[in-house]
């Protein structure tokens, strides 16, 4: 069974004391509506949080999540995937890793992937915008997770879907929704603009 590891361990440091995770989407926090969005998949989801979590453990208690606990989250975002990964059941087949900071990714957008995987279980797959730039979700098949579990540094998964000798497939979403990850507060402005009209 393939399960969603949701990332929403990082510090917002570009944020300026802004949390963008609980930055409003949907009339919702940020986090709550991608782990609301990752739900009405009907897959099993898992939120990796810092340790003070603190506003966004609140924001999503309520929901059925399997929540992991990341400290030491200043090492990077390696470290977080590596802690998602290794907290995953024997019985997970693999996972679609999404940063919780891309609000353009729609449920739609992650059963396509899904589908995808299904026609491809051994494949790596990596979310691309409408014109093939790659971004996110990836679904890394459970043969990666042991290179996950070696993961060092801010790189994320990079290293590993370059080492993958295997099948590694791009799936095209709607428009940028790949790519949209908004890291300030004058990202996040220029995205409620465009949003708003």
């Amino acid at each position: 069974m393939l399960h969603i590891l949701l990332l929403a361990a990082g510090r917002s440091s570009r944020m300026r004391g802004a949390d963008k995770l609980m930055q409003l989407v949907d009339n919702r926090s940020l986090i709550n509506t991608m782990c609301k969005r990752a739900l009405a998949t009907d897959h099993t989801v898992t939120v990796t949080l810092p340790v003070d979590a603190g506003a966004r453990h609140q924001s999503i208690i309520n929901l059925p999540l399997n929540i992991v606990p990341v400290p030491d989250t200043d090492l990077g975002m390696s470290l977080s995937i590596r802690t998602g990964i290794n907290a995953l059941p024997e019985t997970a087949t693999a996972a679609m890793v999404l940063p919780a900071d891309m609000p353009d990714i729609t449920t739609e957008d992650m059963n396509v992937m899904i589908a995808t995987h299904h026609t491809a279980p051994d494949a790596i797959l990596r979310g691309t915008s409408a014109d093939g730039k790659p971004g996110h979700p990836v679904i890394f098949p459970r043969n990666c997770f042991a290179d996950i579990a070696n993961l060092a540094g801010d790189e994320g998964a990079k290293p590993v879907i370059r080492a993958f000798t295997g099948d590694i497939q791009m799936v095209a979403l709607p428009a940028n929704n790949a790519l949209t990850d908004l890291d300030t507060p004058e990202e996040w402005a220029a995205w409620r603009a465009r949003r708003s009209h």
